[in-house]
């Protein structure tokens, strides 16, 4: 006890990641009854469990390097079945923690009610870990089963970085049969092959967000949406910005634009040969580079529009095209 107190306050003096606080509220949080506690305990022995042969018996192991995961199936076991285990810690640079369940009988009976441990009508046992039907049927349960699952094999990088929630499993099947569960919520999981492992995996913020609130991790939920809504406010100022600065490029490309044909023109032909009102809009650009087109036409002895300044610029562009290439005299 003393040392799983000093471990607890060693976790607490360090900057905890993301994926270990939602793992500790998970580790916090009890289903609805016993069928919920089955449910979990399911995940953590499909993820992590062991049988051992022990002399002419078996029995039940569960080895974790997480004391989150040692406690709460410590307290599983304890709710749903009320049975004796041996609880044991390798001390080292990393604590490994094991729960025994050394009774054949308690083992069997914990190993039944999961499912791993069948029988056929004429008493042969048999082993099959995959998930069991009957024990994710309810939705409550369904969602106990992803809490171990998560507890156990799962982790979710920091939102601040990037969205990706992933559970990291031995078996193909197994990984399958997860991508399934999670689905059965109207998520997206998917399954990909790394190294000798199978991820499954989510990376859309709001799948992430929803897969919290199936697991009932509704603190990291509020948590994961706060930086949701940080991170699109930024990007839509971004985007904002951007646009703006884009077309503030633009009108001033066009500006240096008008105001080059303008100084050609000048230097062609002189701007007295232009129209009145083109000469009048000319002289004011050069004297003006840097106002936009609605308070040029404010300058005009006759006032006009943003539009009416347009269309004159665009002439005098125009003559000053014909001129370079050669068709006014």
């Amino acid at each position: 006890m003393e040392l799983e107190k000093r471990t607890i306050k060693r976790a607490e003096n360090v900057n905890l990641s993301f994926s270990y606080k939602v793992k500790e509220e998970l580790a916090e949080h009890f289903g609805n009854g016993r069928h919920c506690y089955i449910a979990e305990l399911a995940a953590f022995l499909n993820m992590c469990g062991e049988i051992c042969v022990f002399r002419d018996s078996f029995c039940l192991k569960i080895q974790t390097e997480n004391i989150l995961i040692a406690k709460k199936c410590f307290t599983l076991l304890q709710n749903a079945f009320n049975i004796e285990m041996e609880v044991s810690v390798r001390t080292g640079k990393r604590n490994s923690y094991l729960l025994l369940v050394r009774k054949e009988q308690d083992a069997k009976r914990i190993l039944m009610a999961v499912g791993i441990l069948q029988e056929t009508q004429t008493g042969q046992r048999y082993i099959q870990n995959h998930i069991y039907p009957p024990v994710t049927a309810s939705v409550c349960c369904r969602r106990a089963y992803l809490r171990g699952a998560f507890l156990a094999v799962g982790s979710v990088s920091d939102p601040k970085k990037n969205y990706h929630l992933e559970f990291v499993l031995q078996k193909k099947e197994t990984a399958e049969e997860l991508r399934d569960l999670i689905n059965s919520f109207e998520l997206d999981a998917k399954v990909v092959e790394r190294k000798e492992h199978f991820v499954v995996y989510l990376k859309e913020g709001e799948q992430i967000v929803n897969l919290f609130n199936i697991m009932e991790a509704h603190i990291a939920l509020m948590d994961l949406e706060n930086v949701r809504i940080v991170k699109e406010m930024r990007n839509d100022i971004n985007r904002k910005v951007n646009c703006e600065t884009a077309n503030l490029n633009k009108v001033v490309e066009a500006a240096v634009k008008q105001v080059e044909d303008i100084r050609f023109i000048e230097k062609a032909i002189g701007l007295s040969e232009l129209p009145k009102q083109l000469e009048e809009l000319a002289r004011i650009r050069l004297a003006y580079p840097d106002k936009s087109l609605k308070e040029l036409g404010t300058y005009l002895s006759e006032p006009v529009g943003k539009s009416g300044v347009n269309h004159r610029l665009r002439k005098i562009s125009h003559v000053a095209e014909m001129l370079r290439e050669g068709k006014v005299n």
